[in-house]
């Protein structure tokens, strides 16, 4: 018996983007229009371009069931991160970072250039997830 080639749903399409427009995040930063559920009905990752201006700071915030993976292209971006926001960890060009699920984080740019950055999530939603933590922001330097 010869397997069918005709496939049983219609397949999904590829799409191009190309970030030009943006969107206000929870988080407080403004992210590159990427790929999402929103964009191209993506149903399990999102992935955006992030630029920190200098001295841009996000508010405390996390995701609560997914995670993230970010790769910093250039600059330089510290992260407060854990329950009280009690480490830190400098991410640099060249760098990724992870963050598990539910860790409450913090990003920042102290630096004198801005910083770009790929972010991806397990959330295919771009906003769905963030929930902000404000009784965290007066526990780092600001």
């Amino acid at each position: 018996m010869e397997a069918s080639t005709t496939p049983s749903s219609p397949r999904a399409e590829c799409t191009l983007i190309r970030p030009a427009s943006t969107y206000d995040g929870k988080q407080g930063f403004s992210y590159f229009a990427g790929i999402a559920r929103e964009t191209v009905g993506s149903k399990g990752l999102c992935m955006h371009l992030l630029t920190i201006p200098p001295g841009g700071r996000a508010r405390a915030h996390l995701h609560e069931s997914h995670e993230t993976a970010i790769y910093v292209i250039s600059g330089s971006s510290g992260t407060w991160y854990g329950d009280r926001l009690e480490h830190h960890a400098t991410v640099a060009a060249g760098d990724l970072f992870y963050i598990p699920a539910g860790v409450p984080h913090l990003p920042y740019n102290s630096g004198p250039e801005p910083v770009v950055a790929v972010i991806a999530r397990t959330d295919p939603n771009e906003q769905e997830s963030v929930v902000l933590r404000p009784d965290l922001e007066a526990l780092v330097p600001g």
